[in-house]
């Protein structure tokens, strides 16, 4: 009994580790597309503000938010060198990932292996994290206090609008 709750336990924490909760826009389940910086797991409802493709959305909405070609041409260079750091890290957490679900599956799973695994992917999730975080910075840097404001309300409204929608798909 007592080796059956420790497998359902470290089977949930596998679960758990295995899906990013700690933050969506790039883990083992995500992906990168051309278009967004950051993008949402399968599976994820999209939260907009903390999970949004914050760099995206400010050089989708450069007109309103009054970017110069300077600033377009800088945030685009934070994008696409964030997708050049994180792309390989994201596919070696997905390579893990899937390493743990093979190791679930078998009979008598080795907690061992599976322990081992976790600790390999995790030195990625952080960096991933990580450069999510600078990324992030770096773009607010580009941006005066007026335009982060102005994205800040953007985000407010498309949160709103996103709500809504929800809300009525699900009457």
């Amino acid at each position: 009994m007592n080796q059956r709750f420790q497998r359902f336990v470290l089977g949930g924490a596998v679960l758990a580790l295995s899906a990013g909760p700690f933050f969506a826009p790039v883990t083992a389940g995500a992906q990168t597309t051309g278009q967004g910086t950051f993008t949402r797991r399968h599976g994820m409802h999209h939260r907009f503000g903390e999970d949004a493709p914050l760099i995206s959305i400010a050089l989708r909405h450069k007109t309103e938010l009054n970017l110069s070609a300077d600033q377009v041409a800088n945030l685009e260079k934070i994008r696409s060198n964030y997708q050049a750091q994180v792309t390989p890290l994201a596919q070696q957490v997905r390579g893990i990932d899937k390493e743990i679900a093979t190791l679930r599956q078998q009979p008598q799973a080795n907690l061992i292996q599976i322990k081992a695994k976790i600790q390999q992917a995790e030195p990625l999730r952080s960096e991933i994290r990580y450069l999510r975080f600078e990324a992030l910075e770096n773009g607010k840097s580009i941006l005066s206090a007026q335009q982060q404001d102005q994205l800040k309300n953007l985000l407010v409204s498309m949160r709103q609008n996103f709500r809504k929608s929800q809300t009525r798909q699900a009457s």
